[in-house]
């Protein structure tokens, strides 16, 4: 898990696009955040979702998984819901990142 919040944060970063970090396990407010707004769909069959999971403001982007897929198609900003004007910072929405 601590990898893939790395990679994900890695990607942000280094592109200088702008989240808000979401850490689960010292805070229950932001784990039932998480809890609820993850679809039903996208929820493991037992127990609860685990990070990473990427938001645009409350609006449910996907796992890890989805999110390595979009960046090996080279289509990140599209699964992001972020335009990429090159050369500058994007960031229209804050992006919450579940860590």
């Amino acid at each position: 898990i601590k990898k893939q919040q790395q990679d994900v944060l890695g990607f942000l970063e280094a592109n200088k696009i702008e989240f808000e970090e979401k850490d689960i396990a010292a805070n229950e407010e932001n784990r039932k955040w998480m809890r609820e707004n993850v679809p039903e769909d996208s929820r493991p069959a037992s127990g609860n979702p685990l990070p990473p999971r990427l938001f645009n403001d409350s609006r449910y982007l996907g796992d890890y998984n989805a999110f390595f897929e979009a960046r090996e198609n080279n289509a990140v900003y599209a699964f992001l819901g972020l335009t990429a004007p090159p050369g500058s910072k994007v960031g229209e929405h804050l992006l919450s990142v579940s860590q």
